[in-house]
Protein backbone atom coordinates (compact mmCIF):
# COMPACT_ATOMS: atom_id res chain seq x y z
CA UNK A 1 0.00 0.00 0.00
CA UNK A 2 1.28 3.59 -1.26
CA UNK A 3 1.12 6.43 1.34
CA UNK A 4 0.14 9.87 -0.13
CA UNK A 5 3.77 11.00 0.00
CA UNK A 6 4.32 8.14 -2.87
CA UNK A 7 6.70 6.36 0.13
CA UNK A 8 5.89 2.89 1.10
CA UNK A 9 3.86 2.98 4.02
CA UNK A 10 4.36 1.94 7.86
CA UNK A 11 5.21 -1.88 8.40
CA UNK A 12 2.39 -3.25 10.16
CA UNK A 13 2.87 -6.41 12.75
CA UNK A 14 3.32 -8.81 9.85
CA UNK A 15 6.80 -7.52 8.83
CA UNK A 16 7.75 -8.86 12.25
CA UNK A 17 8.29 -12.00 10.97
CA UNK A 18 10.58 -10.88 8.07
CA UNK A 19 14.27 -11.76 7.87
CA UNK A 20 16.25 -8.96 9.57
CA UNK A 21 18.00 -8.17 6.18
CA UNK A 22 14.65 -7.73 3.90
CA UNK A 23 13.23 -5.74 7.26
CA UNK A 24 17.02 -3.37 6.45
CA UNK A 25 16.02 -3.08 2.84
CA UNK A 26 12.35 -1.77 3.98
CA UNK A 27 13.02 0.50 6.40
CA UNK A 28 15.86 2.15 3.81
CA UNK A 29 13.74 1.91 0.91
CA UNK A 30 10.52 3.17 3.31
CA UNK A 31 11.88 6.92 4.47
CA UNK A 32 13.80 7.23 0.79
CA UNK A 33 17.14 7.90 2.55
CA UNK A 34 19.24 9.18 0.06
CA UNK A 35 22.60 10.87 2.32
CA UNK A 36 24.97 8.10 2.48
CA UNK A 37 25.14 8.43 6.50
CA UNK A 38 21.54 7.89 6.55
CA UNK A 39 21.93 4.18 4.50
CA UNK A 40 24.91 3.38 6.79
CA UNK A 41 23.07 3.68 9.54
CA UNK A 42 19.83 2.09 8.45
CA UNK A 43 20.26 -1.17 10.50
CA UNK A 44 19.00 0.99 13.77
CA UNK A 45 15.43 -0.14 14.56
CA UNK A 46 13.93 2.01 17.01
CA UNK A 47 11.38 -0.40 18.16
CA UNK A 48 13.63 -3.00 18.96
CA UNK A 49 15.44 -0.28 20.79
CA UNK A 50 12.17 0.34 22.93
CA UNK A 51 12.15 -1.41 26.27
CA UNK A 52 8.91 -0.82 28.07
CA UNK A 53 8.25 -2.37 31.40
CA UNK A 54 4.45 -2.44 30.54
CA UNK A 55 4.09 -1.61 27.21
CA UNK A 56 -0.11 -1.23 26.23
CA UNK A 57 -1.93 -3.58 23.94
CA UNK A 58 -3.51 -2.36 20.58
CA UNK A 59 -6.50 -2.88 22.72
CA UNK A 60 -5.21 -0.38 25.18
CA UNK A 61 -4.27 1.77 22.96
CA UNK A 62 -7.28 2.31 20.48
CA UNK A 63 -9.67 2.48 24.23
CA UNK A 64 -7.37 5.81 25.29
CA UNK A 65 -7.83 7.22 22.03
CA UNK A 66 -11.34 6.47 22.20
CA UNK A 67 -11.78 7.70 25.93
CA UNK A 68 -9.35 11.17 24.85
CA UNK A 69 -11.55 11.95 21.59
CA UNK A 70 -15.26 10.85 22.98
CA UNK A 71 -15.22 13.75 25.96
CA UNK A 72 -17.89 16.17 26.76
CA UNK A 73 -17.45 18.18 24.09
CA UNK A 74 -19.84 15.18 22.49
CA UNK A 75 -23.07 16.83 24.30
CA UNK A 76 -22.44 20.15 22.36
CA UNK A 77 -23.05 18.71 18.95
CA UNK A 78 -26.54 18.92 18.73
CA UNK A 79 -26.05 22.51 19.28
CA UNK A 80 -23.08 22.33 15.98
CA UNK A 81 -25.53 20.58 13.94
CA UNK A 82 -27.97 23.97 14.97
CA UNK A 83 -25.05 25.94 13.05
CA UNK A 84 -24.75 23.90 10.19
CA UNK A 85 -27.83 22.32 9.16
CA UNK A 86 -28.43 18.91 9.33
CA UNK A 87 -26.91 17.64 5.96
CA UNK A 88 -24.11 20.32 6.17
CA UNK A 89 -23.57 18.90 9.45
CA UNK A 90 -22.98 15.17 8.27
CA UNK A 91 -20.30 16.41 5.98
CA UNK A 92 -18.80 18.86 7.79
CA UNK A 93 -18.48 16.61 10.92
CA UNK A 94 -16.16 14.30 8.54
CA UNK A 95 -14.18 17.23 7.00
CA UNK A 96 -12.71 17.57 10.64
CA UNK A 97 -12.33 14.15 11.79
CA UNK A 98 -10.08 13.78 8.76
CA UNK A 99 -8.27 16.65 9.29
CA UNK A 100 -8.22 16.32 12.59
CA UNK A 101 -6.82 12.38 12.21
CA UNK A 102 -4.81 13.19 9.68
CA UNK A 103 -2.80 16.02 11.42
CA UNK A 104 -2.34 13.18 13.89
CA UNK A 105 -1.04 10.26 11.94
CA UNK A 106 1.16 13.34 10.51
CA UNK A 107 3.14 13.55 13.58
CA UNK A 108 2.90 9.95 14.54
CA UNK A 109 4.48 9.30 10.85
CA UNK A 110 7.38 12.29 11.14
CA UNK A 111 8.02 11.20 14.59
CA UNK A 112 8.95 7.88 12.90
CA UNK A 113 11.06 9.05 10.58
CA UNK A 114 12.77 10.98 13.25
CA UNK A 115 13.03 8.09 15.50
CA UNK A 116 15.65 6.67 12.65
CA UNK A 117 17.02 10.09 11.78
CA UNK A 118 18.50 10.75 15.79
CA UNK A 119 18.28 6.88 17.08
CA UNK A 120 15.88 7.37 19.38
CA UNK A 121 13.14 5.13 20.60
CA UNK A 122 10.91 7.35 21.62
CA UNK A 123 9.71 10.92 21.37
CA UNK A 124 7.56 13.20 23.12
CA UNK A 125 5.29 15.98 20.95
CA UNK A 126 7.58 18.82 22.13
CA UNK A 127 10.65 16.41 21.19
CA UNK A 128 9.31 15.32 17.79
CA UNK A 129 9.36 19.02 16.94
CA UNK A 130 12.47 19.99 18.32
CA UNK A 131 14.17 16.86 16.23
CA UNK A 132 12.27 17.99 12.84
CA UNK A 133 14.15 21.10 13.48
CA UNK A 134 17.51 20.10 14.50
CA UNK A 135 17.67 17.82 11.34
CA UNK A 136 15.82 20.01 8.27
CA UNK A 137 17.25 22.78 6.63
CA UNK A 138 20.11 24.93 8.21
CA UNK A 139 18.05 28.35 8.27
CA UNK A 140 15.11 26.40 10.95
CA UNK A 141 17.93 24.99 13.06
CA UNK A 142 18.42 27.64 15.56
CA UNK A 143 14.68 27.84 16.43
CA UNK A 144 14.39 24.08 16.95
CA UNK A 145 14.74 24.29 21.10
CA UNK A 146 12.39 26.96 20.84
CA UNK A 147 9.75 25.28 18.98
CA UNK A 148 10.14 22.62 21.87
CA UNK A 149 10.01 24.91 24.29
CA UNK A 150 6.33 26.73 22.53
CA UNK A 151 5.13 23.23 22.49
CA UNK A 152 5.30 22.10 25.72
CA UNK A 153 4.31 25.32 27.58
CA UNK A 154 0.79 24.95 24.86
CA UNK A 155 0.12 21.77 25.72
CA UNK A 156 0.68 22.46 29.46
CA UNK A 157 -1.27 25.16 29.50
CA UNK A 158 -4.01 23.51 27.53
CA UNK A 159 -4.38 20.12 29.41
CA UNK A 160 -3.87 21.49 32.95
CA UNK A 161 -7.00 24.30 32.11
CA UNK A 162 -8.69 21.40 30.46
CA UNK A 163 -8.65 18.77 33.27
CA UNK A 164 -9.83 22.39 35.80
CA UNK A 165 -12.98 22.29 33.72
CA UNK A 166 -12.77 18.82 33.97
CA UNK A 167 -12.97 19.10 38.14
CA UNK A 168 -15.88 21.43 37.14
CA UNK A 169 -17.90 19.13 35.33
CA UNK A 170 -17.73 16.73 37.33
CA UNK A 171 -18.95 18.73 40.25
CA UNK A 172 -21.26 20.59 38.60
CA UNK A 173 -23.25 16.85 38.03
CA UNK A 174 -22.29 15.36 41.20
CA UNK A 175 -24.09 18.90 42.61
CA UNK A 176 -27.37 18.68 40.47
CA UNK A 177 -27.83 14.96 41.26
CA UNK A 178 -27.62 15.75 44.81
CA UNK A 179 -29.65 19.12 44.96
CA UNK A 180 -32.27 17.28 42.93
CA UNK A 181 -33.05 14.44 45.71
CA UNK A 182 -32.09 16.80 48.60
CA UNK A 183 -33.05 20.40 48.07
CA UNK A 184 -32.35 21.22 51.85
CA UNK A 185 -28.66 21.17 50.73
CA UNK A 186 -28.87 23.97 48.09
CA UNK A 187 -28.25 26.77 50.59
CA UNK A 188 -25.05 25.03 52.41
CA UNK A 189 -23.32 23.47 49.42
CA UNK A 190 -22.89 25.40 46.28
CA UNK A 191 -20.35 24.49 43.36
CA UNK A 192 -16.85 25.30 45.17
CA UNK A 193 -17.79 22.50 47.95
CA UNK A 194 -18.30 19.77 45.95
CA UNK A 195 -15.32 20.41 43.75
CA UNK A 196 -13.14 20.17 47.09
CA UNK A 197 -14.50 16.97 48.22
CA UNK A 198 -13.82 15.33 45.41
CA UNK A 199 -10.00 16.29 45.07
CA UNK A 200 -8.86 12.91 46.98
CA UNK A 201 -10.54 11.39 44.42
CA UNK A 202 -8.88 13.22 41.42
CA UNK A 203 -5.14 12.79 43.48
CA UNK A 204 -6.14 9.16 43.85
CA UNK A 205 -6.70 9.04 39.62
CA UNK A 206 -3.60 11.11 38.93
CA UNK A 207 -1.18 8.39 41.42
CA UNK A 208 -1.65 5.67 38.57
CA UNK A 209 1.76 5.91 37.23
CA UNK A 210 1.32 3.83 33.84
CA UNK A 211 -1.04 3.74 30.98
CA UNK A 212 -1.27 0.17 30.95
CA UNK A 213 -2.73 0.35 34.17
CA UNK A 214 -4.87 3.19 33.04
CA UNK A 215 -6.40 0.86 30.12
CA UNK A 216 -8.95 -0.29 32.42
CA UNK A 217 -9.59 3.25 33.92
CA UNK A 218 -10.12 4.58 30.60
CA UNK A 219 -12.83 1.09 29.83
CA UNK A 220 -14.93 2.07 32.81
CA UNK A 221 -15.01 5.31 31.27
CA UNK A 222 -15.88 4.31 28.03
CA UNK A 223 -18.56 2.28 29.65
CA UNK A 224 -20.44 4.91 31.41
CA UNK A 225 -20.06 7.41 28.94
CA UNK A 226 -21.93 4.94 26.63
CA UNK A 227 -24.67 4.20 29.28
CA UNK A 228 -25.16 8.36 29.46
CA UNK A 229 -25.41 8.61 25.35
CA UNK A 230 -27.67 5.45 25.81
CA UNK A 231 -30.41 6.89 27.73
CA UNK A 232 -29.61 10.06 25.96
CA UNK A 233 -30.05 8.28 22.58
CA UNK A 234 -33.04 6.79 24.09
CA UNK A 235 -34.69 10.63 24.99
CA UNK A 236 -34.34 11.25 21.49
CA UNK A 237 -35.95 8.63 19.80
CA UNK A 238 -38.05 6.71 22.03
CA UNK A 239 -40.28 9.83 23.51
CA UNK A 240 -41.26 12.02 20.78
CA UNK A 241 -41.63 11.96 17.03
CA UNK A 242 -38.80 13.52 15.11
CA UNK A 243 -39.93 15.92 12.46
CA UNK A 244 -38.00 17.15 10.09
CA UNK A 245 -40.06 19.94 8.85
CA UNK A 246 -38.72 22.24 11.97
CA UNK A 247 -35.06 21.71 10.89
CA UNK A 248 -32.69 23.37 8.40
CA UNK A 249 -30.88 20.90 5.99
CA UNK A 250 -27.84 23.44 5.86
CA UNK A 251 -27.99 27.12 7.48
CA UNK A 252 -26.87 30.57 6.65
CA UNK A 253 -22.46 30.17 6.12
CA UNK A 254 -22.36 33.42 8.74
CA UNK A 255 -23.20 30.49 11.45
CA UNK A 256 -20.61 27.71 10.37
CA UNK A 257 -17.51 28.93 12.14
CA UNK A 258 -19.44 27.87 15.07
CA UNK A 259 -19.97 24.39 14.18
CA UNK A 260 -16.10 24.12 13.65
CA UNK A 261 -15.70 26.06 16.58
CA UNK A 262 -17.32 23.35 18.88
CA UNK A 263 -16.45 20.42 16.55
CA UNK A 264 -12.55 20.87 16.41
CA UNK A 265 -12.37 21.57 20.17
CA UNK A 266 -14.63 18.57 21.19
CA UNK A 267 -12.21 15.91 18.67
CA UNK A 268 -9.00 17.42 19.17
CA UNK A 269 -6.75 14.91 21.27
CA UNK A 270 -3.50 15.38 19.40
CA UNK A 271 -1.55 16.11 23.34
CA UNK A 272 -2.27 12.07 23.69
CA UNK A 273 -1.20 10.79 20.62
CA UNK A 274 2.47 10.33 21.53
CA UNK A 275 2.19 9.39 24.67
CA UNK A 276 -0.32 6.95 23.74
CA UNK A 277 2.08 5.93 20.73
CA UNK A 278 5.21 5.83 23.25
CA UNK A 279 3.59 2.88 25.58
CA UNK A 280 2.75 0.67 23.05
CA UNK A 281 3.70 -2.88 22.45
CA UNK A 282 3.68 -2.34 17.94
CA UNK A 283 4.08 1.10 17.32
CA UNK A 284 3.77 0.32 13.78
CA UNK A 285 0.26 -0.69 14.69
CA UNK A 286 -0.86 3.00 15.37
CA UNK A 287 -0.44 3.49 11.69
CA UNK A 288 -2.22 1.77 8.17
CA UNK A 289 -5.46 2.38 6.42
CA UNK A 290 -6.54 0.11 9.34
CA UNK A 291 -4.46 1.38 11.86
CA UNK A 292 -5.44 2.22 15.86
CA UNK A 293 -5.04 5.34 15.16
CA UNK A 294 -8.33 5.29 11.84
CA UNK A 295 -10.55 2.80 13.86
CA UNK A 296 -10.44 4.69 16.74
CA UNK A 297 -11.39 7.67 14.91
CA UNK A 298 -13.64 6.17 12.60
CA UNK A 299 -16.05 4.92 15.56
CA UNK A 300 -16.00 8.74 16.97
CA UNK A 301 -16.61 10.57 14.04
CA UNK A 302 -20.13 7.67 13.77
CA UNK A 303 -20.94 8.43 17.27
CA UNK A 304 -20.64 12.50 16.61
CA UNK A 305 -22.44 12.07 13.46
CA UNK A 306 -25.50 10.13 15.31
CA UNK A 307 -26.16 12.55 18.61
CA UNK A 308 -25.49 15.59 16.24
CA UNK A 309 -28.14 14.50 13.97
CA UNK A 310 -30.98 13.07 16.17
CA UNK A 311 -30.21 15.93 19.00
CA UNK A 312 -30.69 18.55 16.01
CA UNK A 313 -33.68 16.34 14.95
CA UNK A 314 -35.45 16.06 18.23
CA UNK A 315 -35.46 19.49 19.32
CA UNK A 316 -34.65 21.85 16.25
CA UNK A 317 -33.93 25.21 17.43
CA UNK A 318 -34.61 24.70 21.22
CA UNK A 319 -31.66 22.32 21.49
CA UNK A 320 -29.66 23.67 24.54
CA UNK A 321 -25.61 23.93 24.72
CA UNK A 322 -25.58 20.53 26.37
CA UNK A 323 -28.06 18.19 25.20
CA UNK A 324 -28.35 17.08 28.69
CA UNK A 325 -29.93 20.35 29.19
CA UNK A 326 -33.33 19.28 27.22
CA UNK A 327 -33.57 15.85 28.64
CA UNK A 328 -37.41 16.53 30.42
CA UNK A 329 -39.34 14.04 31.91
CA UNK A 330 -42.21 12.64 30.08
CA UNK A 331 -45.70 14.05 31.12
CA UNK A 332 -47.14 10.31 30.58
CA UNK A 333 -44.44 8.81 33.22
CA UNK A 334 -42.71 11.24 35.07
CA UNK A 335 -40.77 9.26 37.70
CA UNK A 336 -39.05 6.90 35.46
CA UNK A 337 -37.52 9.74 32.81
CA UNK A 338 -36.44 11.81 36.19
CA UNK A 339 -34.64 9.10 37.02
CA UNK A 340 -33.13 8.46 33.80
CA UNK A 341 -32.22 12.15 33.45
CA UNK A 342 -30.35 11.64 36.74
CA UNK A 343 -28.53 8.82 35.31
CA UNK A 344 -27.20 10.41 32.92
CA UNK A 345 -25.66 12.84 34.82
CA UNK A 346 -24.06 10.53 37.44
CA UNK A 347 -22.86 8.80 34.34
CA UNK A 348 -21.28 11.37 32.48
CA UNK A 349 -19.45 12.67 35.75
CA UNK A 350 -17.95 8.87 36.39
CA UNK A 351 -16.63 9.30 33.04
CA UNK A 352 -15.44 12.22 32.95
CA UNK A 353 -13.61 11.26 36.26
CA UNK A 354 -11.99 8.05 34.52
CA UNK A 355 -10.81 10.60 32.28
CA UNK A 356 -9.10 13.18 34.17
CA UNK A 357 -6.04 10.52 34.65
CA UNK A 358 -5.22 9.88 31.00
CA UNK A 359 -5.77 13.79 30.36
CA UNK A 360 -3.75 15.36 33.43
CA UNK A 361 -0.87 12.17 32.09
CA UNK A 362 0.43 15.16 29.52
CA UNK A 363 0.72 17.60 32.50
CA UNK A 364 2.93 14.92 35.06
CA UNK A 365 4.95 13.48 32.11
CA UNK A 366 5.60 17.12 31.06
CA UNK A 367 6.29 18.46 34.34
CA UNK A 368 8.37 14.95 35.53
CA UNK A 369 10.51 15.75 32.51
CA UNK A 370 11.64 18.91 33.67
CA UNK A 371 12.54 17.92 37.29
CA UNK A 372 13.27 14.42 37.48
CA UNK A 373 17.06 14.70 37.14
CA UNK A 374 16.98 16.72 39.92
CA UNK A 375 15.21 14.00 42.27
CA UNK A 376 17.61 10.73 41.51
CA UNK A 377 18.06 9.40 44.65
CA UNK A 378 14.34 9.05 45.60
CA UNK A 379 12.39 9.41 42.31
CA UNK A 380 9.06 7.32 43.49
CA UNK A 381 8.11 9.92 46.17
CA UNK A 382 9.14 12.75 44.02
CA UNK A 383 6.83 11.55 41.67
CA UNK A 384 3.87 11.15 44.24
CA UNK A 385 4.80 14.10 45.59
CA UNK A 386 4.72 16.21 42.71
CA UNK A 387 1.20 14.65 41.35
CA UNK A 388 -0.16 15.16 44.77
CA UNK A 389 0.84 19.27 44.07
CA UNK A 390 -0.09 19.45 40.40
CA UNK A 391 -3.51 18.52 41.38
CA UNK A 392 -4.26 20.32 44.19
CA UNK A 393 -3.44 23.67 42.24
CA UNK A 394 -5.62 22.44 39.11
CA UNK A 395 -8.55 21.69 41.79
CA UNK A 396 -7.89 24.99 42.97
CA UNK A 397 -8.10 27.07 40.14
CA UNK A 398 -11.25 25.42 39.94
CA UNK A 399 -12.35 26.33 43.41
CA UNK A 400 -11.13 29.91 42.61
CA UNK A 401 -12.85 30.36 38.90
CA UNK A 402 -15.51 27.91 38.69
CA UNK A 403 -16.92 29.57 35.34
CA UNK A 404 -13.11 28.77 33.65
CA UNK A 405 -15.10 26.90 30.99
CA UNK A 406 -15.10 30.15 28.64
CA UNK A 407 -11.90 31.66 29.19
CA UNK A 408 -10.30 27.75 28.60
CA UNK A 409 -12.04 28.02 25.60
CA UNK A 410 -9.70 30.93 24.07
CA UNK A 411 -6.78 29.07 24.63
CA UNK A 412 -8.58 25.75 23.78
CA UNK A 413 -9.09 28.29 20.71
CA UNK A 414 -5.28 29.26 20.15
CA UNK A 415 -3.67 26.08 21.39
CA UNK A 416 -5.44 23.19 19.74
CA UNK A 417 -5.46 25.20 16.56
CA UNK A 418 -1.68 25.41 16.30
CA UNK A 419 -0.70 22.07 18.61
CA UNK A 420 -3.57 20.02 16.38
CA UNK A 421 -3.38 21.73 12.86
CA UNK A 422 -0.91 24.04 12.21
CA UNK A 423 2.39 22.45 14.03
CA UNK A 424 2.09 18.96 12.35
CA UNK A 425 1.81 20.18 9.13
CA UNK A 426 4.77 22.89 9.58
CA UNK A 427 6.95 19.43 11.06
CA UNK A 428 5.49 17.05 8.34
CA UNK A 429 7.18 19.74 5.88
CA UNK A 430 10.43 20.44 7.90
CA UNK A 431 10.79 16.44 8.35
CA UNK A 432 10.85 15.82 4.68
CA UNK A 433 12.56 18.74 3.36
CA UNK A 434 15.42 16.20 2.60
CA UNK A 435 13.88 13.36 1.55
CA UNK A 436 11.13 14.71 -0.72
CA UNK A 437 7.79 16.21 -0.77
CA UNK A 438 6.48 13.90 -3.70
CA UNK A 439 5.25 14.23 -7.25
CA UNK A 440 4.60 17.81 -8.29
CA UNK A 441 5.73 18.88 -4.68
CA UNK A 442 1.93 18.09 -3.49
CA UNK A 443 3.53 17.75 0.34
CA UNK A 444 3.67 21.49 0.29
CA UNK A 445 0.23 21.91 -1.34
CA UNK A 446 -1.86 19.69 1.24
CA UNK A 447 0.00 21.04 4.11
CA UNK A 448 -0.82 24.64 3.08
CA UNK A 449 -4.77 23.80 2.78
CA UNK A 450 -4.30 22.29 6.28
CA UNK A 451 -2.94 25.25 7.92
CA UNK A 452 -5.69 27.33 5.86
CA UNK A 453 -7.53 25.69 7.77
CA UNK A 454 -6.33 25.67 10.89
CA UNK A 455 -6.09 29.73 10.91
CA UNK A 456 -9.72 29.82 10.02
CA UNK A 457 -10.30 27.56 13.51
CA UNK A 458 -7.71 29.90 15.24
CA UNK A 459 -9.21 33.07 14.41
CA UNK A 460 -13.27 32.05 14.55
CA UNK A 461 -12.74 29.75 17.59
CA UNK A 462 -10.97 32.66 19.50
CA UNK A 463 -13.53 35.26 19.09
CA UNK A 464 -16.35 32.31 19.67
CA UNK A 465 -14.83 31.98 22.54
CA UNK A 466 -14.73 35.38 23.31
CA UNK A 467 -18.72 35.78 22.97
CA UNK A 468 -18.76 33.13 25.41
CA UNK A 469 -16.79 34.80 28.25
CA UNK A 470 -19.15 38.02 27.42
CA UNK A 471 -22.15 35.64 27.35
CA UNK A 472 -21.55 34.44 30.93
CA UNK A 473 -20.53 37.53 32.66
CA UNK A 474 -23.37 39.34 31.35
CA UNK A 475 -25.70 36.93 33.05
CA UNK A 476 -24.05 37.22 36.16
Amino acid sequence: MQESNGNVAPPQELETFLPQDEKKDKVEKKYNLTKEKDVEEGDYDPFAERKLDNPTSNMDTLTHLLKASLGTGILAMPKAFQCSGLLAGIFFTILVAVVCTHCAYVLIKCAHVLYYKTKKPTMSFPEVAEAALDNGPQWGRRWAYTFRIFILVSLFITYFGTCSVYAVIIAENIKKVVHFYWESTQENFGIRIFILLILPLLIFMAWIKNLKYLAPVSMIANLFMAVGLGITFYFLVGTESLDFGKVAAVKHPSEWPQFFSLTIFAMEAIGVVMPLENSMKTPRSMLGFCGVLNKGMSGVTLVYILLGFLGYLRYGELVQDSITLNLEPHPDDPKIYEVLAQTVKISIAIAVYCTFGLQFFVCIEIMWNCMKDKFTQRPDLADYVMRTILVTVCVLLAVAVPTIGPFMGVIGAFCFSILGLIAPAFIEIITFWDIGFGPYKYLIWKNLLVLIFGLFALIFGTIDAFKSIISVYSAH
